[in-house]
C-alpha cells in the first residue's frame, strides 16, 4: 500500500509536457499565472503558501487556507491581468 502511494506522489508531481520546468515568479504577470493551467497553478499557490506564511509553522499544510488565498489571488489577478503575481500575491497574502 504504501507503494502504490508513493508512486502516486511521484507521478502526481512529476511535470506534465504542457507545464515548464522552470518559472521565474519574479516575472509572471497575473494573465500568465491564470493561464498557466491547473497543474502550475497548483504548484505555484505551494511555493506561495511556503513563502508567504511558511515561517510560523513550516511543518503545516493548511490546505483550506491556501484554497481561501488562491480564490482572494485569482479574483485579484483577474481584476489586474497585468500585475505582477508576485505584487498581486503580497495584495492578498501579505508578509
Amino acid at each position: 500500500m504504501r507503494v502504490a502511494f508513493a508512486a502516486l506522489i511521484a507521478v502526481t508531481l512529476l511535470p506534465t509536457a504542457a507545464a515548464p520546468q522552470v518559472v521565474d515568479l519574479s516575472t509572471i504577470k497575473c494573465k500568465e499565472f491564470l493561464d498557466s493551467g491547473k497543474d502550475t497553478i497548483a504548484y505555484i499557490m505551494m511555493w506561495l503558501d511556503g513563502h508567504f506564511t511558511g515561517e510560523h509553522d513550516p511543518a503545516v499544510v493548511d490546505f483550506d487556507k491556501m484554497k481561501r488565498n488562491g480564490d482572494k489571488l485569482d479574483d485579484y489577478c483577474n481584476k489586474n491581468p497585468t500585475h505582477g503575481l508576485l505584487t498581486a500575491a503580497e495584495q492578498v497574502m501579505g508578509k
